[in-house]
């Protein structure tokens, strides 16, 4: 897949297939969309394309603190790579571009740099300035520049709709059988390995503090839970703590992964950890030997869970 980081980077000799809108979670709704895309280039007589934006356009236009995004733009990135689409477009969204009529994005951006041959878009999709065009101007627009509008039906843009909503709900409550399975595959923190308190080596815990830098990254609901990590081309396994460790008085929100035989030096990495299972909410105890009882009912638990999979 070729990425280009605006639209004005793009270039081909041939029209394209192209499928637009922000892929948050790139799940199997919106597979459904990509699926259909690279079924309509003909054998190679034309070239698939999606075009996103980052930043966000809610970013932008409502703030950035009010939006949490299921992926960061480089797990985006690596998940859309799974697909068939030849073409990621990554436009950098701002107010001028927000501020583009809908003429004008048809005119400029699709026909005049994309090449459009057809587009393939929900029937609920508004676009241009306010987003005050909506699917019938689109199909205006397509007999005016010659190209064709293909609407995804009501029921399977809902469901994409749907998938997102429920995603994100599911992953606040801890739920992630219900995520992970909306999504088609395990969901992920992408994060770089630091040096904590190392309180965890003197229980016998040794745990990788896990920074995200991302501040727009949602991160699920508070709580200890099994994980896998793919690192120097092994998978490993482990559990996960998100929380304030209250039990050692912690005060700032941390994010610490246990993995079990395992003794490598990974400070300083980059590392995805994939979520499979919550194990229990958050917890005070009133000790640290307390702590390490359950932590050890943790790894039982873990484990019998690993050894299904």
């Amino acid at each position: 897949m070729k990425i280009f980081h605006s639209i004005n980077e793009f270039k081909s000799t041939k029209k394209t297939i192209l499928t637009l809108g922000t892929f948050d979670g790139v799940h199997i709704g919106h597979k459904k969309i990509l699926e259909r895309v690279t079924q309509n280039t003909e054998n190679g007589k034309y070239e698939s394309l999606v075009l996103t934006f980052f930043p966000h356009p809610r970013m932008v236009l409502q703030g950035q603190s009010e939006v949490k995004l299921l992926n960061t733009i480089d797990e985006k990135i690596d998940l859309l790579q799974k697909s068939d689409i030849q073409n990621l477009v990554i436009h950098p969204f701002d107010e001028t571009f927000s501020r583009l009529t809908a003429e004008e994005f048809v005119k400029k951006v699709l026909v005049d740099r994309f090449q459009i041959q057809k587009i393939i878009i929900g029937h609920d999709h508004r676009f241009g300035r306010n987003r005050t065009a909506d699917i019938n101007d689109l199909i205006a627009f397509g007999k005016q520049y010659n190209f064709e509008v293909e609407q995804i039906s009501v029921q399977e843009i809902d469901a994409v709709s749907i998938s997102s909503t429920k995603i994100r709900n599911a992953l606040m409550e801890g739920n992630m059988a219900l995520a992970n399975d909306y999504l088609g595959y395990d969901y992920f923190l992408t994060g770089t390995i630091t040096k904590g308190k190392q309180l965890g080596r003197t229980i016998g815990y040794p745990t990788a503090n896990f920074k995200i830098e991302e501040n727009y990254k949602l991160i699920p609901r508070n709580g200890a839970y099994v994980v896998k990590s793919t690192i120097d081309q092994k998978t490993v396994f482990g559990m996960m703590n998100i929380g304030y460790n209250p039990t050692v008085a912690g005060e700032n929100l941390s994010i610490e992964v246990h993995y079990f035989d395992f003794k490598d030096d990974i400070y300083d990495q980059k590392i995805a950890v994939s979520i499979l299972e919550r194990l229990r909410p958050e917890q005070k105890f009133g000790s640290v030997d307390l702590l390490k009882e359950q932590l050890e009912k943790d790894k039982k638990t873990s484990l019998s869970h690993i050894n299904k999979l």
